[in-house]
């Protein structure tokens, strides 16, 4: 075999902008790439298949009793080794099944990563994305794996793992950048994916972030909403049905960069996700980061299914001073939310569908 380099790739943290959760309802979302922060992976070519520990997300060494009872309860069981262990065999999987010749050859896997855990910005998905890229690269198969189909592919891994998600964080850490989804019933029955569609990221007012140093756990959000909408609960899938328009109205807006509508769409969303999952699910701590960016005027709404929220500040700078202030005295962090483009080569732009 030839000797391949290093290979080294990013994915970015994500924030939902519109629309979710109706990802996994069916619905439309609008979300973007957030370049605060992101996780990287690395291949070198080794003997041996090695899939690396990183030396504090999957920490094994420690001081005391108390050190590792006092980490698992702050981090939990979970680092990076089981996401790369899982990337790897749905990739081979995927490859297997639809007759996509491997070459041999190890190598090792190691990553690295700052997206800060249970805010809501899809840190375990950057790094599986990550992953996969390095693996397309590795074994020179870019070009036989569709880009519409690597979303699907980074959320079966995360399934593997028993994570509960839809679609939408996986589309826009693949595409980059600013991305309208479809996941229509129709689309994902015929396709097997939705219909994905990247917009200029100029469209975007400035728009921030907030979070707290504690964050709540984005896992438990889905759960009983979930049931009831398979079971045809009638509020349930009517504030779904609304959800899902958000974002093909926020797409409108943000097209004619009518950012007040935004701002009034960004409120609802919020209002919907609380109507539906409620207080006690979303958590005090949560919904005050919401509140307190709505009590000086800005639009709020979770990133995610919580832990972090995005802002916007229609009156501008002026209105960020205040808000600045209002989360300090909150103990909640704010910075500018950075944006990142599409990170999709020439390569992968020629495996998208036409359709």
């Amino acid at each position: 075999m030839e000797e391949l380099g290093v290979i080294e790739h990013m994915a970015y943290a994500r924030i939902g902008l519109l629309g979710n959760p109706s990802d996994v309802y069916y619905g439309n979302t609008i979300s973007f790439t957030l370049g605060n922060f992101c996780a990287s992976v690395k291949l070198e070519p080794s003997e041996h298949l090695v899939i690396r520990p990183h030396p504090f997300h999957d920490l094994v060494h420690f001081n005391s009793l108390d050190h590792l009872v006092n980490r698992l309860k702050s981090e939990g069981y979970y680092g990076g080794v089981r996401l790369l262990m899982a990337t790897c065999k749905v990739f081979h999987n995927y490859c297997k099944e639809n007759k996509i010749e491997l070459h041999g050859g190890n190598f090792t896997l190691s990553y690295d990563t700052n997206i800060p855990r249970q805010m809501g910005l899809s840190g375990s998905s950057a790094i599986v994305c990550a992953a996969l890229s390095c693996l397309l690269d590795f074994y020179k198969v870019r070009h036989l794996i569709k880009v519409e189909v690597r979303p699907t592919l980074v959320l079966n891994a995360e399934k593997e793992l028993g994570i509960v998600a839809g679609l939408q964080d996986r589309v826009a850490q693949v595409y980059g950048g600013l991305v309208f989804m479809d996941f229509s019933k129709e689309h994902m029955d015929k396709l097997g994916h939705g219909i994905y569609v990247p917009m200029d990221i100029s469209l975007l007012p400035p728009l921030y972030l907030i979070y707290a140093e504690n964050p709540s756990d984005s896992g438990k959000v889905h759960s009983t909403v979930r049931q009831r909408w398979l079971d045809g609960d009638e509020f349930i899938r009517s504030s779904m049905v609304e959800v899902a328009s958000l974002a093909v109205e926020g797409r409108k807006a943000l097209l004619a960069k009518d950012y007040q509508t935004l701002a009034a769409l960004m409120n609802r969303n919020f209002d919907l996700r609380r109507g539906m999952f409620g207080d006690d699910v979303l958590g005090a701590l949560n919904i005050e980061m919401v509140e307190v960016a709505r009590r000086v005027g800005a639009a709020s709404k979770f990133t995610g299914s919580g832990g972090a929220v995005v802002v916007f500040c229609p009156d501008g700078p002026s209105q960020v001073a205040v808000l600045e202030v209002a989360c300090k005295e909150a103990g909640f962090v704010i910075q500018p939310v950075e944006i990142i483009p599409s990170r999709l080569n020439d390569v992968d732009l020629q495996t998208l569908s036409s359709d």
